[in-house]
């Protein structure tokens, strides 16, 4: 028991850090070979955040466990928006000003709706699984579209401000061996957070799902929370945003697909009458924010944010009381 709860402590510190040295690497070879910094904040910085509920997600599957491969996604999901964005407009008010990212939303609203619809059955199958990739392969190509467009967009100018091209000359092989490093730490960190998550769910006699959903999905979203209120803090309300919209299309659809690639996934009632239904309040909740109404200019103001963070709490409540009482 307290081996696995060490193991669940030093996955998650190893698994966040690992992320932000992956991330930094990223960064820094993608301005070496002179890749737009448009697309630096939106595709690599994106996947980067996204990197630890992906491996997490594929290792689970790989051991069978489609509780935590799938309550990871999904509650990583939730706690992007309720508890970052929340915590985040409780430090500052967002303001949506992007035009891609108001393209964006509606984007991700239509996928939580398609997330139902595939698991309206509790499985989620290698057909499935292809059906999230190719929509995956279709946003990639749409998304450097836009970014050819839109290079004068509001988060176009905020990327830059927070990833400047270096110009310097940069130790390619250094860079590269850290990022390697840092997909290497990744992959161990995330076999030894899902041991200890497994561990722990074993010893109380609570469903895979139920962990996945909480410890596994809070840890793994912390490199959005850090970098969500640095940017907030900034004035950078738009990469706030950006990078919450952007980890859960990839949470969604890539990270989803590939675990469901690896080993057709299979869950609980659970998942699609409790669990589903809030990823999707939570959703549309930050799409009605996000483009505003009656010529309200689209923002999360602290009011707005507390309710977001209330919500994501109560509901986390709910599911610990509810797994301790069965």
């Amino acid at each position: 028991m307290i081996l696995a709860l060490a193991a669940i402590v030093l996955g998650l510190v190893l698994l966040v850090w690992s992320a932000d040295k992956f991330v930094e690497s990223s960064v820094s070879v993608a301005n070496y070979f002179g890749i737009s910094q448009l697309v630096i904040g939106m595709v690599i910085v994106g996947f980067g955040t996204s990197a630890p509920e992906l491996f997490v997600s594929a290792i689970s599957s790989m051991q069978g466990s489609s509780g935590i491969a799938l309550g990871n996604v999904i509650g990583s999901s939730i706690a992007n928006i309720g508890l970052i964005l929340g915590t985040s407009a409780i430090f500052a008010p967002i303001a949506f000003k992007s035009s891609i990212l108001k393209k964006e939303l509606p984007f991700l609203l239509a996928i939580s709706v398609l997330s139902f619809l595939l698991l309206r059955d509790l499985t989620f199958s290698r057909i499935d699984a292809l059906i999230f990739l190719l929509i995956f392969a279709l946003f990639m190509g749409w998304t450097f579209f836009e970014t050819k467009k839109h290079q004068r967009d509001v988060l176009a100018k905020q990327v830059k401000e927070e990833y400047p091209s270096n110009k310097k000359k940069i130790n390619l092989k250094k860079e590269i061996l850290i990022l390697l490093f840092g997909l290497v730490v990744l992959i161990l960190s995330s076999r030894i957070l899902v041991w200890g998550a497994v561990t722990i769910a074993e010893f109380f006699g609570v469903s895979d799902l139920i962990i996945g959903l909480t410890i596994v999905a809070i840890g793994t979203s912390l490199p959005e929370l850090a970098s969500s209120i640095v940017a907030v803090r900034k004035k950078q309300d738009d990469l706030a945003v950006g990078n919450i919209i952007g980890s859960n299309i990839f949470n969604l659809l890539m990270v989803t697909g590939i675990a469901g690639m690896i080993s057709p996934l299979t869950t609980e009632q659970g998942l699609f009458s409790r669990d589903l239904p809030v990823m999707f309040a939570f959703t549309l909740s930050l799409f009605v924010f996000g483009y505003g109404f009656k010529k309200r200019p689209g923002r999360i103001n602290r009011l707005e944010g507390t309710i977001l963070l209330l919500g994501f709490i109560a509901y986390t409540i709910y599911l610990v009381m509810g797994s301790t009482s069965v």
